[in-house]
């Protein structure tokens, strides 16, 4: 059972915005998550079709990504997961792995709603915050497979006195080298002439 299903047909503004969110999902990446996610449980998603309405098939009663955030975390970060078919839980395995995100380093802005995986409103979301998920494990130690960009770490430089010194004696180009010139004795246009 897919998102549109649960739901009655958009229409005016909102189908507009629905195709918007649709456009910006993304089926290479998908085949990313894919495969990250099979590497890092071990074993194949059960619907193998490529798509957004079945990649969210996969996702949507959330066991699959409870059992993904803790292979990824030192510790297990959701207790229980939820194996019965009502769609209440369901939904709270999604909000388990979504708190357990919050817990393990991810921003608001990388996370989805809950709607967005379960009626795939917003798979596109849902595949960012794979990849966010995926970058913040590997900050945290995890050292298996990975997609996305492996974020920065702390880069500490130290600078003698004699570096800083040399440092302030240079001009930026941001402030600005023009070498004498000034802008006296340009005209442009007629001059104004005022009157009384």
């Amino acid at each position: 059972m897919s998102g549109s299903d649960v739901r009655a047909k958009k229409s005016g503004l909102s189908a507009d915005i629905q195709k918007r969110l649709d456009a910006k999902y993304n089926v290479d990446q998908e085949k990313q998550c894919r495969e990250w996610i099979e590497a890092v449980l071990g074993e194949s998603l059960p619907e193998q079709e490529i798509g957004k309405n079945h990649f969210q098939a996969n996702l949507r009663d959330g066991q699959i990504i409870c059992r993904l955030i803790n292979a990824l975390s030192p510790e297990p970060l959701i207790a229980k997961i939820n194996t019965q078919k009502a769609a209440f839980k369901q939904m709270e395995n999604i909000e388990k792995f979504l708190t357990a995100c919050k817990k393990f380093g991810l921003q608001d802005g990388d996370l989805f709603q809950t709607a967005d995986l379960y009626e795939a409103q917003n798979m596109g979301q849902v595949i960012v915050a794979l990849y966010s998920l995926s970058s913040v494990s590997q900050k945290k130690g995890y050292s298996g497979p990975s997609i996305g960009v492996k974020m920065s770490t702390q880069n500490k430089r130290n600078f003698t006195d004699e570096q800083l010194n040399q440092g302030k004696a240079v001009i930026g180009l941001q402030m600005g080298t023009n070498q004498g010139a000034s802008q006296a004795g340009m005209n442009i246009g007629k001059t104004r002439a005022i009157m009384d």
